[in-house]
């Protein structure tokens, strides 16, 4: 039994204010060549299918689209809810769709039924649990002690009818302790959110969403496919994939990831806005990618952003590395602030901003300015 395993598509996205539903359009066309290539038997999508409880009808049309070319090639899919998608929407229409082999988890309320897909080596029992805190679980087992996720997840597992005799999968959504994060993931502080990798030994192969980076959790047998698109730069590094999941006879595991090439990569760019202007600079370089861009100068160019983006049309994010920025200057309180005259609390601010002195020439341009005002010409 051969699956594909995604997860976070986050469709509707934006990044930076940046649309990425272009980009996701790509990525699952890509996804799409590579099922008719490897011609798995189905698909498994480990949540967060929208990046929002109510997605915008242009992200829908995008999944029921990519749904309907999934089935159009006789694979199967089978999806749950994460912590962006909104249950009760993502289980709308479930019982028609399976018709079509297309399987949606419904809202949790205590009992997961497997969906049982059959191979050469007998069934493969897939259960699906969609992302759940410990008070759906608690309303649904109020005389268990459910204290956590940890415990939340190992009672609903324990609850489902697992036959360790046959081969099963579990389809979750959940942060799993031990496993690598990054700053586009939405966490709890403190880490209240973990559960144990141990909660999943049951299960023949663990399909994970939640995390955006692609990694096992102990072994293959758990494993976060990650994000099919990178959706914050501390994800620059990460190598998009599609998990390739093969299960044999009971006990044989393969795993192996197929490459996504974005439509457009991310990029960071540092430098002074003379040298990043330079076509020395970017000549060869493919200034279309997104790009975060640290400028360098001590002083704010204006319209640096505007400007740029003449030569780096998709520039996501500025900031500047400079004295001021590195200084962080505190302000003094209340009742120690002295009375100054306008030059020197200008002065004051000047420095506190920007971690340096004005310069004799900024001295001259201020006093004349502040005249001006005083006598009413400016």
């Amino acid at each position: 039994m051969k699956f594909f395993h995604l997860s976070d598509l986050h469709l509707g996205k934006r990044v930076n204010e940046f649309s990425m539903l272009e980009d996701q359009r790509y990525i699952l066309d890509q996804i799409l060549s590579l099922a008719d290539a490897e011609q798995p038997d189905a698909v498994l999508i480990a949540g967060d299918i929208y990046d929002k409880p109510v997605p915008p009808a242009e992200a829908v049309a995008l999944f029921d689209a990519f749904l309907s070319e999934l089935v159009r090639r006789h694979i199967k899919v089978l999806a749950i809810g994460g912590n962006h998608d909104s249950p009760e929407r993502i289980a709308f229409g479930a019982d028609l769709m399976c018709g079509s082999g297309v399987y949606f988890a419904p809202v949790y309320h205590g009992c997961v039924e497997p969906v049982t897909l059959t191979d050469s080596f007998g069934p493969v029992r897939v259960f699906l649990l969609p992302f759940i805190k410990p008070a759906h679980v608690r309303a649904c087992f109020p005389e268990e002690e459910i204290d956590g996720y940890a415990s939340a997840v190992r009672s609903a597992i324990a609850h489902m009818a697992v036959n360790p005799a046959e081969r099963n999968v579990l389809v979750t959504h959940q942060f799993v302790a031990g496993a690598q994060t990054c700053e586009s993931e939405e966490l709890t502080v403190g880490g209240a959110d973990q559960v144990p990798a141990t909660v999943f030994d049951p299960f023949d192969y663990t399909a994970l969403g939640h995390l955006h980076g692609p990694q096992n959790i102990g072994s293959a047998r758990v494993r976060y496919c990650g994000t099919p698109l990178k959706y914050s730069f501390s994800e620059m590094k990460h190598h998009k994939s599609v998990t390739v999941v093969q299960l044999g006879e009971k006990g044989a595991l393969d795993i192996r990831t197929l490459p996504l090439i974005p439509r457009r990569d991310l990029a960071e760019l540092r430098g002074t806005y003379m040298q990043l202007a330079e076509r020395s600079f970017y000549s060869g370089l493919d200034t279309q990618r997104y790009f975060h861009i640290t400028l360098t100068d001590e002083e704010d160019v204006p319209d640096a952003i505007g400007r740029l983006r003449a030569i780096y049309p998709n520039i996501m994010k500025l900031d500047y590395d400079n004295a001021r920025t590195r200084g962080g200057g505190t302000l003094l309180p209340l009742e120690q602030v002295q009375p100054q005259s306008p030059e020197e609390l200008f002065a004051a601010f000047y420095r506190q901003q920007n971690n340096r002195e004005l310069s004799p020439e900024q001295r001259g341009c201020l006093a004349d300015l502040i005249e001006k005002i005083w006598e009413g010409d400016a």
